[in-house]
């Protein structure tokens, strides 16, 4: 396992020689990328290691050893990759609509106990007209929002233990994607899967007018090379297919 500096100055690791190797061949690294192997604490360059450069020195053999003359050289490892694949966009749409439309239709049975008579009074309220609260019952409204409230409560419940636990959502499930740390894959977690990545955005949104124009701009982050929307750049996340 490898540790490197990124030209961030940020370390990314500890991943294989063969994720290394994949990020070499794809531009993101070089044989001059300051690197460490796990257990040592100097750093060095990619290219002093001979995984990465078969003309590196091999290191020496242990002392005692009974054939100094042939040390053992280990293969230099293939850029393969075996990374899972980025989500496609209109998987994750799909993944989206499914999530959004299961947040509806938990509603459903609470608006029907509260019945026509409230939103009649709703209505009317909204039109700036005198509502009246004749209509309404109390035992009728206190069971038709403990109804909603249950409802909600429920599907987000089932929501953040599955994000914490598969990195996935109802809708995710489906579709066969899930949310992992970026870069290195690792589970995202409670904190980076749902704290970061769905409740800090989601407080971001009802912000009068820059909670409109980060939605906005969130979406159009899927369009990137990375497909990571805003919401994955400030939980360092990414999606990927299950």
């Amino acid at each position: 396992m490898f540790t490197i500096l990124g030209a961030d100055g940020k370390e990314y690791g500890p991943v294989t020689a063969t994720k290394i190797a994949e990020w070499i061949a794809g531009g993101r690294a070089n044989l001059q990328t300051q690197a460490r192997r796990a257990g040592e604490t100097d750093w060095k360059t990619l290219g002093d290691y001979i995984e990465f450069n078969p003309a590196a020195t091999p290191p020496p053999l242990p002392m005692g050893s009974s054939d100094p003359a042939a040390p053992v050289v280990p293969a230099p490892v293939a850029a393969g990759s075996d990374e899972p694949e980025l989500a496609e966009r209109g998987t994750r749409l799909g993944a989206f609509l499914i999530d959004y439309l299961l947040s509806v239709l938990v509603t459903v049975p609470g608006f029907l106990i509260l019945g026509p008579a409230f939103f009649s009074v709703f209505l009317s309220a909204m039109r700036g007209q005198e509502p009246d609260f004749s209509v309404l019952q109390a035992g009728t409204l206190l069971t038709g929002f403990a109804v909603l409230a249950l409802g909600g409560l429920t599907l987000l419940i089932v929501q953040i233990v599955m994000l914490s636990t598969r990195g996935q959502t109802i809708g995710k499930r489906m579709l066969g994607i899930r949310v992992v740390r970026y870069p290195e894959g690792s589970p995202a977690g409670f904190v980076h899967g749902w704290l970061l990545r769905n409740l800090v955005p989601g407080i971001i949104q009802m912000v009068p007018w820059i909670g409109f124009a980060f939605y906005i701009t969130d979406a159009c982050f899927i369009f990137s090379q990375e497909r990571r929307c805003l919401h994955d750049l400030i939980a360092g996340t990414k999606v990927v297919k299950a």
